[in-house]
């Protein structure tokens, strides 16, 4: 990045101090690209009994029929173990399966491996996940409304609590910052920045220069606009707007793109226009668009809860599906932008420790004590915490 030097450059894991490792879900069914699907899994699990339930659960060394484990926070899903569960299925939540690929989940402890409670008690409306990328140098962090379960780099949530208070951000580094830069400072600021700036290893170069900050915090936002999708839905100029041009089939199974006339072919279906950089665009490797594809229509093995889904192809995967074309298009304008980011005056790792911003205490670097109501235990105890 021209300009931009990473050399003693403050790490985001010093600056965001307090992370969770990712939530792993240990068995492919409890999430899917559309709530219903898990209503209907829930519905035929709890209608098993004895191996059969056991077989569909596809237990681990974590998680079994007999395993006993308290609700996650928030939640409504029931205590009991799995063994004796019943009733309809706890209501199903938004999350980020993978990259640019927004998926739901039975949010119910026992069916997950390692649910990471603290990162449930701090995700609500106000909430901002930073996640780490690594597989991807050219964006290496990601940011996401919604809890998410990434295959490998750890989660930074922007607020140690609930109601968007008290940032998970060193301590006095919006102070250092606001004197440095003559304005406020706010903590999605500083998320924002990052999402511009950092490189290789996460390296975060801050600036002590208004017209720098300016300029990078712009791009961050909207950065930040594009991975989150809360608010006002992105929309490419007309003209390039993608539109279904030809009906798509009820199950498609091919995802095929013509680069000449931008179009992008789902079996027979057609989208156009497609802009090329959309289609080109990648995270750790892996085109975006494909792998959004065969989450949605990769076969499971039969028998199995996971090979449950829906019959035909939902309209709401369509609406998702230009959505994400678009964002993609605009993410891809934007990396030139992100290459061209200039830092001259850096605030350096070495300026934040001899202000004493750095390093952060170790009580920063662990979650906060958050209680807001009583959380049930298993079978119903209550919790202790």
């Amino acid at each position: 990045m021209p300009g931009v030097t990473y050399e003693d450059a403050p790490l985001l894991a010093d600056l965001m101090p307090w992370s969770v490792a990712p939530p792993r879900i240990g068995r492919a069914w409890p999430a899917a690209p559309d709530p219903g699907s898990l209503r209907a899994r829930w519905d035929a699990f709890v209608k098993a009994d004895g191996a059969g339930r056991e077989a569909l659960l596809e237990p681990t060394r974590a998680r079994t029929l007999r395993t006993a484990v308290g609700r996650l926070p928030g939640q409504s899903a029931g205590t009991e173990r799995l063994l004796r569960a019943s009733g309809p299925c706890p209501e199903p939540v938004r999350v980020l399966r993978a990259p640019f690929d927004e998926q739901w989940l039975i949010p119910d402890h026992r069916l997950i491996d390692a649910a990471r409670p603290e990162l449930w008690r701090v995700a609500d409306a106000h909430q901002v996940f930073a996640v780490e990328n690594p597989d991807d140098p050219a964006l290496p962090l990601l940011a996401t409304s919604f809890l998410p379960l990434p295959r490998s780099g750890r989660v930074r949530p922007l607020h140690r609590r609930p109601g968007g208070t008290e940032p998970n951000l060193a301590p006095g580094l919006l102070e250092h910052l606001a004197a440095l830069l003559g304005a406020p400072v706010e903590p999605r600021d500083v998320l924002a920045w990052a999402l511009a700036t950092a490189g290789a290893g996460l390296a975060v170069p801050l600036t002590r220069d208004p017209e720098e900050w300016a300029e990078g915090l712009a791009l961050g936002h909207r950065l930040l606009w594009l991975l989150r999708r809360d608010g006002e839905r992105p929309r490419l100029p007309g003209g390039r707007r993608p539109y279904v041009r030809a009906p798509l089939p009820a199950r498609p199974r091919t995802l095929v793109y013509d680069r000449e006339e931008e179009a992008l072919f789902l079996d027979e279906g057609r989208i156009s226009p497609v802009p090329p950089e959309a289609w080109d665009f990648e995270t750790g490797g892996v085109r975006v668009l494909e792998q959004w594809f065969t989450a949605r229509t990769a076969e499971a093995a039969p028998g199995t809860l996971a090979a449950i889904r829906p019959a035909a192809w939902p309209q709401t995967w369509t609406s998702e599906l230009l959505e994400l074309i678009t964002v993609l298009a605009l993410l891809a304008e934007l990396r030139p932008l992100r290459a061209r980011l200039t830092v001259r005056h850096p605030v350096t790792a070495t300026d934040l420790r001899t202000a004493g911003v750095l390093p952060a205490p170790d009580t920063a670097r662990r979650p906060a004590s958050v209680l807001t109501e009583p959380e049930e235990g298993p079978e119903g105890q209550l919790a202790l915490i």
